[in-house]
């Protein structure tokens, strides 16, 4: 493996992991959607499938700890957190104030004027406030973990932390859930860690190698994701079967290991990496313009001709988000930001930590976890 080889797998999967939850937004949702009716009773026949993809979160939420790991080692958590707002503001801004025009224009969607602003701080959730899009509360989520990450940062990723801070997020969300506090609960996130926590340890597979206690992450999580899915199918999303969706969730677990011991390397094309850039702005923008269109197309077109023009549309528009927004805008703050960090950083000539020896540095391996020898990273630089 080169130093700098990225894992076009996960653009796929990525991909595959957005497509599968606006196919359950556009099929088989079956709440109040884009249709006149819901989406299940407009699609009966693909609801059947469609309707357990909601699960697609589940596997972004694998991803990301598998990714988000991998863009934060070797990094403080000042270019971390420059790292996740370039990466994340621009095409949500853009997707905030889509749902302002449609606001708006049509009247439809959430995006009234005393909830854009807001919104554009990603901070509603915590506000109590209500998103202008419904699928901004996976934004939430990760935010949580970011934050969990930047402190670890702060620490000093290495190997042994690593495996202190999985433990211990782990066991205290656990200890909140058993002891309701809801504090504790909001901060470490015990419904979707496990998700997170997962994919943290199957990088290190990746990255060190296999071993039985990094595998004994992976078990520990994937049961209680079991746990979590089956719950979510009884209490959220009445209906699902839980059979069903115990399957999809292994099916996740499943692939992700096949990521990380690199079975399928036979998937890495250069081209995913265009899927993999679609997948953000995609699912962001896909319900907003679904509203007017569908309102405009449905029943006339009929509900299979106004379906594909919708998800061509939202395909064409996260494209130009990606093109006209996500990588000009990123480039533009991602100097500014790093500029803003620059005091921050120690001048030629001294040093951040003194050794017992008095020289500069944190005393050797000892002292920074023991890094074990493991293959060489990965690109982490579009995560």
């Amino acid at each position: 493996m080169t130093g700098r080889e990225r894992l076009s797998e996960l653009d796929l999967l990525r991909f595959a992991a957005a497509l599968a939850v606006v196919l359950y937004h556009f099929t088989g949702f079956g709440g109040a959607g884009p249709w006149p009716e819901p989406a299940r009773d407009v699609f009966p026949g693909v609801a059947a499938v469609t309707r357990f993809g909601y699960l697609g979160v589940d596997l972004f939420f694998v991803i990301s700890g598998f990714v988000i790991l991998m863009s934060a080692w070797g990094r403080g958590p000042g270019e971390f957190g420059v790292s996740r707002l370039v990466r994340l503001m621009p095409a949500y801004w853009v997707s905030v104030l889509l749902g302002g025009v449609v606001y708006a224009v049509f009247r439809q969607g959430h995006g009234v004027p005393g909830l854009v602003l807001p919104n554009l701080t990603m901070l509603q959730g915590g506000l109590g406030l209500k998103n202008v899009d419904a699928v901004y509360w996976t934004l939430w989520v990760e935010l949580h973990f970011y934050v969990l990450v930047a402190v670890l940062a702060g620490i000093g990723i290495t190997y042994r932390s690593c495996l202190v801070f999985m433990a211990v997020w782990l066991l205290a969300g656990v200890f909140a859930d058993e002891a309701d506090d809801g504090l504790l609960q909001v901060m470490l996130i015990p419904t979707w860690s496990c998700y997170f926590i997962a994919g943290m340890a199957l990088y290190m597979i990746h990255r060190f190698g296999p071993t039985l206690l990094l595998w004994g992450y992976v078990a520990v999580c994937y049961l209680m994701a079991l746990h979590w899915g089956a719950w979510r199918a009884e209490h959220v999303f009445r209906g699902a079967d839980e059979i069903a969706v115990g399957a999809v969730v292994t099916g996740i677990f499943a692939v992700m290991i096949l990521v990380a011991t690199g079975r399928l390397r036979a998937l890495r094309w250069s081209r995913l990496s265009v899927l993999g850039a679609l997948t953000y702005p995609l699912y962001l923008v896909h319900a907003q313009l679904a509203l007017p269109l569908l309102d405009a197309l449905y029943p006339d077109l009929g509900r299979w001709t106004a379906l594909g023009v919708v998800l061509a549309a939202s395909l064409l528009s996260a494209y130009a988000v990606h093109r006209l927004v996500e990588r000009p805008g990123a480039a533009w703050m991602r100097a500014r930001l790093r500029a803003s960090l620059a005091p921050m950083r120690p001048r030629a000539g001294t040093s951040r930590f003194v050794g017992h020896d008095g020289r500069g540095g944190r005393g050797g391996p000892a002292l920074d976890g023991g890094e074990p020898r493991g293959r060489a990273p990965v690109d982490a630089s579009r995560n």
